[in-house]
């Protein structure tokens, strides 16, 4: 299997992705379980690659991922931070832009939770 599908239809699997995204560029450090940490990384780092190319391309096709929310500007703020902010910030770096941390099993259900963050 090329991907993990976390026990979701994939309507759900896709919104789920887009607001982890979303919420990851947002505040840079997000707590979720393993197996989402481990799939969200490969999707930050493809729109973390787009952005470092920063064309007008680049930025449609990371508007077109991004969880659009009912303030536009919240919208706008994490393609502006992730353009213009995290881009530079990984420009020496080929890939490897995020960070795995575990935290240990979540309390109802002992699921293995970690911190995903930016490098």
């Amino acid at each position: 299997m090329a991907y993990r599908k976390v026990g979701r239809p994939s309507a759900a699997r896709k919104a789920l992705f887009r607001s982890l995204v979303t919420d990851l560029f947002l505040y840079e450090r997000i707590e979720t379980t393993e197996a989402k940490a481990k799939e969200l990384r490969s999707i930050a780092d493809k729109m973390i690659t787009l952005a470092k190319r920063g064309d007008l391309n680049a930025r449609r096709q990371v508007a077109s991922y991004v969880r659009r929310e009912s303030l536009e500007d919240a919208e706008q703020d994490v393609i502006q931070k992730l353009f213009s902010d995290l881009a530079p910030r990984f420009q020496d770096r080929n890939g490897g832009y995020t960070r795995i941390i575990k935290i240990g099993p979540r309390r109802g259900d002992a699921a293995p939770m970690v911190y995903i963050e930016l490098v």
